[in-house]
């Protein structure tokens, strides 16, 4: 432990680009022999960050969103592209990035893109992916990593999930990065748990687990309590996990504006039982 202190980081955030979401990632300090939460704010740099979810629930707007808030502050983002060819994902960025203000200067000189939708190579080899952030990372001075989606590199080879995330994971930590992993749910998972295509197995390698969640509203009942018409859809968000640090365990509202932005309204049950 001692030998390897002088290489262990300090606890720091990094901010998400989702409105309300970066305060409910904290530490502790300590005050008169008492703990006391700290808003970092934001994921805490270096960590590994999971998204999972259902088709529809933000995913990709949320990784828009984090590289978006990067590109703005200077620090230089791999998005890697799994899903969508780059220059779809490009016109997609560019249309968050004007709801946002963010100019597109900012955007194209911090951002690099990895279009692994259109290369084959790097979607079906998890060695050739690797070597290729590694050498991007340190060629262009990269802080932040995005894959969107890691469920691409093992469709149809689920049984491989757990070593080619652990690689992946393996990797942009050993290069100090933030990252985060996209990853989709199959229909016959429980739409609020952590379980994604590859089973639990991805969430254990990860630093920390995000489940986006929808719902329709069906009854005028629940329509009150959420204050939605029948036939809306209400958003959740819930962090599941994180052993970097502290976080906020409640399911919180989310909400995609006619913008395209997501963001947090708040927790779904406040304190005394309200919603």
């Amino acid at each position: 432990m001692s030998e390897l202190e002088r290489e262990a980081p300090s606890l720091e955030g990094v901010p998400t680009g989702v409105p309300g979401l970066d305060n409910l990632f904290f530490r502790l300090i300590w005050k008169d022999e008492k703990p006391q939460r700290v808003p970092l704010p934001g994921f805490p740099r270096f960590a590994v960050v999971h998204l999972t979810g259902v088709p529809d629930t933000g995913k990709s707007l949320v990784a828009e969103q984090f590289a978006l808030a990067q590109a703005q502050r200077g620090e230089k983002v791999l998005f890697v592209t799994v899903e969508l060819p780059g220059p779809f994902l490009v016109q997609s960025v560019r249309e968050r990035a004007k709801s946002l203000g963010v100019p597109w200067e900012q955007v194209t000189e911090n951002v690099l893109l990895a279009d692994a939708a259109k290369h084959a190579e790097l979607r079906d080899d998890v060695l050739a992916l690797s070597s290729l952030v590694e050498s991007v990372v340190q060629r262009h001075k990269v802080r932040h990593v995005v894959i969107d989606s890691i469920t691409g590199l093992y469709e149809g080879k689920e049984m491989m999930a757990r070593s080619i995330v652990r690689k992946l994971y393996h990797t942009v930590k050993s290069l100090y990065q933030t990252a985060l992993f996209i990853s989709q749910k199959r229909s016959s998972h429980e739409e609020t748990s952590a379980e994604a295509a590859g089973g639990y197995a991805v969430p254990h390698i990860v630093d920390c687990t995000i489940v986006l969640s929808k719902f329709v509203v069906t009854t005028k009942q629940a329509g009150n309590i959420y204050g939605k018409a029948v036939g809306d859809v209400v958003r959740t968000l819930r962090i599941d996990g994180c052993r970097v640090c502290g976080h906020d365990t409640r399911t919180y509202l989310a909400e995609i504006d006619d913008k395209g932005i997501f963001s947090l309204k708040g927790p779904l049950f406040q304190e005394g039982g309200g919603t």
